[in-house]
């Protein structure tokens, strides 16, 4: 069919010196380069927002959404994007902001007070601003698509972001301070911005790109940050009680702290108790989360031969290596895992006289996934079997912290008891903080116990599953702290698209593809967590999956433009059969598969639906009158999904499928009925 023109911008991009192509592909990696940026660099700098950053992605499709609907219908360059990227720095850096976590039925980790404005309040401001700086490059690759045949331009849409993705992941492994990702910003706004006239374009777009580049060097240069995959982390050699200590905050929280092995054994008993809850010598030691080696070193000095070491950030452990006064990971009976804790006893034959869960609170999310956090996955049922199949004859499991509420010292116990089948011992250091320590022998005889553990309380939830693996939520119901912001960013989305995109009857034609956006991002988000509990949370593995999706999503635009695939009536069938399948694996089946064959079953169940969903969208797609419009539609549609996917904290990851089962159904059922029945 032939394409609706769309009228040629003229404030500069009429004679851009790039091609459509090559620009359509910078734009498209820049868009999601900023998102991951942005993502990061605000979840460090705006304190415990790390545990919200899923409100900045869903900010970010609310902008590329709206920057889609925006082409044709301004011939302005969007010289807004840089200028509120630049305020946004400045906000962020001059006005430090504490985000308020307090909120009944779930349970953040800080060692912080609270204080600053409410989640409710803060959270739909920083969702704005992400939107307005995205709209910006959404807006460039939006004014692309009318240049060339639709799916040749998603095509190149989707090369672009695969390389935003591997630009962005080669930064995190080289631990490159957030000053490059300001300059790279900043070398995308000169290229793709035409400067006319010079002037303007002096004022909108150079000055805003020093300004955030000369901020971020200073917050380099200043903070003497270590950036890892996961945390802004600083350091502050401190003195307690006569003895020199390095005191480690991440994302500006007060996280952990390397002291002498002797004199934390002197303050806290709880570290030390582990070992006079076994009933033998443990000579076999593992530790998961290590951090900064003060465990490892009390392991080694409570007689240890082996241990093995397991961390997920490198930089914790670097600063282990250099700063920790016992040097614990220069003994030769250290060995050193970084990777996740639940991925390490997947993928590990070894045994031990003692695993010990060593305070492994992460303070951020899955990037992705809106309520799994680095360790949700350590603390299910099937994670305490996994660990209990680890124990030599005679061994012992224990894990300790400061869990601030009894009923998750009953339910941690309550999980054990049932992963292990006995009561375990469970000793209440502090009642303050509810510093508790919870051991398991292999068997009950494994194990001495200072008392008898009465049981978990009345009301006390239900051990975590790895379906659902929200720990930390008391209820099976989505918090209020979630549903009001959630709601306020709703309503805000409303009228943005309204104010940007005019009468929503404007996106009516494509409502089935608003419902295939929103199906996409659950099958997304299942996508994430599914290979996040099979092959770790690590960043490596997240990042692996996210351009995992882009792949199969171009292999699905590929396989439309070159062959002539079924009907949509049967690429649904094909889908539902893909829902199908994905619910009826399960994840136990997965993970008594070798990693290899693992991989495989698991690339195949999780990427067949994603595959069949967008060979409906490509040919969709392909058939509508307006690009920028349609597809503004989708990514509207996945922002909601976004949102929606909150919805797992009642129904657990599986449950998704069922949610998008829904809405793909419901979009077969909005498509045009000349649609229906063309190949």
């Amino acid at each position: 069919m032939t394409l609706q023109a769309q009228k040629p911008v003229d404030d500069g991009e009429k004679t851009h010196w790039l091609a459509v192509r090559p620009r359509l592909v910078l734009a498209s990696a820049f868009m999601l380069f900023l998102e991951l940026a942005l993502i990061r660099w605000t979840g460090s700098n705006i304190v415990h927002l790390s545990y919200f950053t899923n409100f900045v992605l869903l900010g970010s499709f609310l902008g590329i959404g709206l920057g889609f609907l925006r082409v044709g219908r301004s011939n302005r360059q969007p010289y807004y994007s840089p200028v509120v990227l630049a305020l946004l720095v400045i906000v962020v850096l001059a006005f430090p902001v504490t985000v308020d976590r307090d909120t009944e039925g779930v349970l953040y980790w800080t060692s912080l007070s609270t204080s600053g404005p409410p989640a409710w309040a803060i959270l739909p401001v920083v969702f704005c601003a992400a939107a307005i700086v995205l709209m910006g490059p959404a807006e460039l690759v939006g004014r692309c698509f009318p240049e060339l045949p639709r799916l040749e331009a998603y095509r190149y849409d989707l090369i672009g972001s695969l390389t935003g993705i591997a630009a962005f992941t080669l930064l995190s492994f080289l631990s490159a301070p957030p000053v490059f990702w300001g300059l790279i910003a900043a070398g995308c706004y000169a290229v793709l911005l035409v400067p006319r006239p010079p002037a303007l374009y002096a004022g909108l777009v150079v000055v805003p790109a020093v300004a955030v580049i000369g901020l971020l060097l200073a917050e380099t240069v200043t903070a003497g940050a270590l950036w890892s995959p996961y945390y802004k982390v600083t350091t502050k050699p401190l003195v307690l009680a006569g003895v020199p200590v390095t005191d480690i905050a991440v994302n500006g929280i007060p996280h952990q702290q390397a002291v002498p092995a002797e004199v934390r054994l002197q303050w806290e008993a709880q570290y030390g108790l582990p070992y006079e809850r076994t009933t033998k010598q443990p000579k076999d030691v593992l530790i998961v989360g290590a951090g900064s080696g003060t465990d490892v070193a009390i392991a080694l000095s409570k007689g240890a031969t082996r241990v093995d070491a397991v961390e997920i950030d490198p930089k914790l452990r670097e600063l282990g290596g250099s700063t920790h006064p016992d040097r614990p990971y220069d003994d030769p009976r250290v060995t050193t895992h970084i990777t996740d804790g639940r991925a390490f006893l997947e993928r590990s034959g070894d045994t031990y006289d003692l695993i010990l869960f060593a305070l492994p609170d992460s303070l951020t999310l899955v990037s992705g996934a809106s309520s799994l956090r680095l360790e949700s996955y350590l603390f299910t049922e099937e994670a305490m079997r996994a660990a209990r199949a680890h124990l030599k004859p005679g061994g012992t499991f224990s894990m300790y912290n400061y869990y601030r509420e009894s009923w998750l010292v009953d339910r941690l116990a309550a999980t054990m008891q049932r992963a292990f089948g006995h009561a375990p011992c469970v000793d209440v250091v502090s009642t303050a903080g509810q510093q508790a320590v919870i051991t398991a022998g292999l068997t009950a005889a494994d194990q001495r116990c200072a008392t008898e553990w009465p049981g978990a309380a009345p009301g006390t939830p239900e051990p975590a599953g790895d379906d659902r693996p929200f720990l930390y939520l008391k209820d099976a119901t989505i918090p209020p702290i979630y549903v009001i912001t959630l709601g306020l960013i709703l309503v805000v989305s409303l009228l943005a698209v309204r104010a940007v995109a005019g009468p929503y009857r404007r996106m009516r034609p494509y409502a089935d593809l608003f419902l295939l956006g929103v199906g996409f991002m659950l099958l997304e988000t299942k996508s994430v967590t599914g290979f996040a509990l099979l092959f770790g949370t690590t960043w490596v593995v997240n990042a692996i999956v996210f351009a995992g999706v882009l792949v199969a999503v171009l292999c699905a635009v590929e396989v439309t433009r070159r062959f002539r695939t079924p009907p949509l009536p049967v690429m649904y069938a094909v889908l539902f059969a893909g829902l199908l399948l994905a619910w009826l694996v399960p994840n136990e089946w997965l993970l008594a598969l070798p990693v290899p064959l693992r991989a495989v079953a698991a690339v195949t169940v999780a990427f067949l639906p994603i595959f069949a969903a967008n060979v409906i969208f490509a040919k969709r797609f392909a058939d509508t009158a307006d690009a920028t419009t349609s597809f503004g539609a989708n990514l509207l549609g996945a922002m909601v999904g976004g949102c929606l996917e909150y919805v797992a904290l009642v129904v657990g990851y599986k449950g998704l499928l069922i949610v998008a089962a829904v809405l793909y159904l419901g979009a077969l059922v909005l498509l045009p009925r000349r649609n229906s029945v063309t190949a």
